[in-house]
């Protein structure tokens, strides 16, 4: 395993090999194995693009070679910021099959946080779009390596440009041919190929949600989340007859492999990628290709429900629409089914690792109200209290958890680990959770300090500190206000010197700082003081009251 990662304890790792639980299958050979078994069936759609398993199989070993050919080199780590699209799915694979491990941006991440990326990875490589919604991720790149040490290549997808290898150069560098069998069938387009991953190696990066100010990164193994993804599509009582909407981005554990795409393909279903969540054109994409199956925060599920009541879109076809990322109220739950007719079906996952899901044969009022239990037998839960120690069943308290497929131990961070974890390996979540008397989770709020806004989770810290970097700004707290649609919104409470900036004037100023969209304040309140706990630190809480008052008010 990658130096700066924690693995296993060996025993633990053992145990679960020999109860079949990890089989020892790299993510690389996995789609080998699919593409024998599947070979013309549909295994991506993306607009008009329909791309069959053996494409799929092709095609990353095209890109396994290339970018070795590149001088990608195994354990070496590329950060990838790329849309729904099928380049995305291909360039994951391809790189575990040289033992790459791919580094999982958003798109909607600037330079902030794209520095903040690989200079924690150490990323030798970038993959970028041209250009995406208006922005200039060219441009982006060039400031990205200028600010960066370990960059040495730069694939884009689109036409090349000074600097930058195209996407397409890469292939071209790894065309040798079909060759089926996985990384030991090669033959070397140029130098001799690297040897494959091993099973227990990093996979890829995941982002965690943070209460940090940026981004921790969460290896994931080969043995990990190939067991993770089939059991999740096992839960969902997938088949090679389910259609699935990735109608959120793709880089989103809940969308890659909660199952996503990736559960998806391991039943031999057909993968639909959406360019956006919009209801007007996923709509268009569940009828078109019968989708049966999808996931959605509920910001999303609130959009669909609203354009369902008007829209005359056929969605008879969908079965079940996973809904998480965010608190719901039985109220809002009890819409989902009926107005979108399929079952919901409720998750509590983590990148971290722990899933837990609501069954379809659970009762209905387990389903409106929980958030399910955990996908796999080997799942540990335990709600603690403040001094560790395991409380008695529906009390409210910390979720702690392991598990074989739960990190143990966030990348190159030492002294957080030693915070987050204990001595025998359960992971503090820091979300306030209570077991009811079947057993089902239910999650009641968060001890860490963070706002879930349409599902992206944004550290008040972070947002904070931007906003001390405006001139005239003194002091600030940021707090979280309910809302209606996203869940909660970001409102910045400011102490100034001088005239007040406008809440545009300070969007601009963050986006200036390379801040990325969804972490722009959505109100602004100018206060003279703060208020103060006991303790003399700033009461939030007050704040955020005062806030949704002021809200209501204004209604």
């Amino acid at each position: 395993m990658l130096a700066g990662c924690t693995p296993w304890p060996e025993e633990v790792a053992r145990g679960y090999r020999e109860k079949g639980i990890w089989r020892g299958q790299t993510m690389g050979a996995l789609l080998a194995d699919l593409a024998r078994r599947h070979r013309d069936s549909t295994a991506l759609i993306h607009r008009d693009r329909r791309i069959s398993y053996t494409e799929l199989d092709a095609w990353a070993d095209r890109l396994a070679a290339g970018f070795a050919a590149h001088g990608v080199a195994r354990g070496e780590r590329v950060v990838v910021q790329l849309p729904n699209t099928p380049e995305f799915i291909a360039i994951v694979f391809g790189l575990s099959r040289i033992g790459a491990v791919p580094v999982f941006s958003l798109v909607a991440h600037r330079a902030t946080e794209l520095t903040h990326l690989v200079r924690l990875s150490g990323a030798t490589g970038y993959v970028l779009p041209e250009s995406y919604r208006g922005v200039d991720h060219l441009a982006l790149a060039r400031q990205l390596r200028a600010a960066t040490d370990t960059l040495r290549t730069m694939f884009v997808l689109g036409d090349a440009a000074d600097g930058f290898v195209a996407l397409s150069a890469v292939e071209a560098a790894g065309d040798v041919g079909r060759v089926g069998a996985g990384i030991a069938a090669y033959e070397a387009p140029r130098e001799p190929m690297p040897p494959a991953a091993d099973p227990s190696d990093v996979a890829f990066f995941l982002l965690s949600g943070g209460t940090t100010a940026l981004p921790k990164l969460i290896p994931r193994t080969h043995d990990d989340y190939v067991y993770q993804s089939e059991l999740a599509a096992q839960v969902c009582e997938m088949s090679a007859d389910d259609v699935y909407l990735a109608a959120l981005p793709v880089e989103f554990n809940f969308a890659f492999g909660c199952p996503g795409v990736i559960g998806t393909l391991q039943t031999g279903g057909t993968a639909v990628l959406a360019d956006t969540p919009n209801p007007l054109d996923c709509f268009l994409l569940v009828e078109r290709h019968g989708v049966t199956v999808t996931a959605m925060v509920p910001s999303v599920v609130a959009l669909w429900l609203d354009a369902a009541e008007w829209n005359d879109a056929d969605l008879s076809s969908l079965r079940l629409v996973q809904v998480g990322g965010a608190r719901m109220t039985r109220e809002f739950t009890a819409r989902i089914g009926p107005g979108l007719g399929c079952s919901l079906q409720q998750v509590f996952g983590m990148a971290e690792g722990l899933l837990c899901f609501s069954r379809p044969d659970d009762p209905a009022e387990a389903v409106l109200t929980t958030q399910g239990r955990p996908i796999s037998p080997a799942d540990e839960v335990l709600i603690v209290g403040p001094d560790g120690d395991p409380l008695p069943g529906g009390e409210i308290g910390e979720l702690v958890t392991r598990g074989p497929y739960t990190l143990r131990g966030y990348y190159r961070v030492p002294e957080y680990n030693a915070r987050a974890f204990t001595p025998d390996g359960f992971f503090h979540t820091g979300d306030l959770a209570r077991l009811t008397p079947a057993g089902d989770l239910v999650i009641e709020g968060r001890i860490k300090e963070m706002i879930i806004r349409g599902g992206d989770k944004i550290s008040a810290g972070e947002v904070e500190d931007h906003l001390l970097a405006h001139p005239g700004v003194t002091a600030a707290a940021v707090t979280a206000v309910p809302d209606d649609l996203l869940g909660e919104r970001i409102c910045a409470h400011l102490i100034v010197d001088g005239p007040a900036p406008s809440l545009a004037e300070l969007k601009r100023a963050m986006h200036a700082r390379g801040v990325a969209d969804y972490k722009l304040p959505d109100a602004v309140r100018f206060v003279t003081e703060f208020p103060l706990t006991p303790l003399g630190k700033i009461d939030k809480l007050a704040l955020a009251a005062a806030a949704a008052s002021e809200r209501k008010a204004d209604v």
